[in-house]
C-alpha cells in the first residue's frame, strides 16, 4: 500500500462502519416496533380467549353477541393485523360474506350465508357442503370461497337456527329450517 491509499482505505472503512451501524439501529427500531405490535396482538387474543371462555357456558346460542349485518366493510389496508385476528375469531371474514363497497358506489354483493340459503331452498333434500360450494362456484364464478369458509358459514347458519344439520354416517348434510306461515 502506498501512503496515499491508506487514508482513503481507512475513510472507506469508517464510512462502511458508520453505514452498517446506522442500518443496525434502523433494524433495531423496526424490531422494537414489531415486538410492540405483537404484544398488542397477544393482549387482544388473550381478551378474545377470555370472552370465548365466558360465553362457552351458554347453552342458548341466541344469547351470544353477534356482529351487525349492516356493519360497514373496511379495507384490508386500513385494518391492523390484530383487528383482522379479532374479526376472524368473531366468526366473520371477507370471504365469509362481506363485500367491500367500491369507490364508485357499487352495490354490495350478497352475503355468502344468504347465497347458501338460497341454494338450499332450491333443493328438497339435504345437501353436502361440497355440493353447495360446487353449485355456488358454478352459479357465481366471481365468488370463490374455500371449502372451509363454506362449512364455517353453514355452521354459523346452524347456530343461528336458520338451517339444520343432518349427520348420515360420516357425512354432514344441511337443509333449510321450515318456516311457519306466521313468520
Amino acid at each position: 500500500m502506498t501512503s496515499q491509499s491508506a487514508p482513503t482505505f481507512r475513510s472507506r472503512l469508517v464510512e462502511q462502519a458508520a453505514s452498517d451501524l446506522e442500518e443496525n439501529h434502523r433494524r433495531q427500531q423496526e424490531l422494537t416496533e414489531r415486538i410492540m405490535v405483537l404484544k398488542q396482538e397477544e393482549a387482544l387474543l388473550t381478551d378474545i380467549l377470555k370472552l370465548a371462555e365466558r360465553y362457552e357456558g351458554f347453552a342458548d346460542p341466541s344469547r351470544l353477541p353477534e356482529q351487525l349485518q349492516n356493519e360497514p366493510a373496511v379495507g384490508k389496508a386500513k385494518r391492523a393485523p390484530a383487528a383482522a385476528a379479532a374479526r376472524r375469531s368473531a366468526g366473520t371474514s371477507r370471504g365469509a360474506g362481506e363485500a367491500a363497497v367500491g369507490a364508485k358506489g357499487k352495490s354490495r354483493q350478497p352475503l355468502l350465508g344468504d347465497m347458501l340459503m338460497a341454494l338450499l331452498g332450491k333443493h328438497d333434500g339435504p345437501r353436502l357442503a361440497k355440493e353447495l360450494r360446487d353449485e355456488l362456484l358454478e352459479k357465481h364464478p366471481d365468488r370463490n370461497p374455500t371449502p372451509q369458509v363454506v362449512r364455517n358459514t353453514l355452521e354459523s347458519l346452524v347456530a343461528k337456527g336458520r338451517i339444520q344439520r343432518h349427520k348420515q354416517q360420516r357425512s354432514v348434510m344441511y337443509t333449510l329450517v321450515e318456516q311457519d306461515a306466521t313468520d
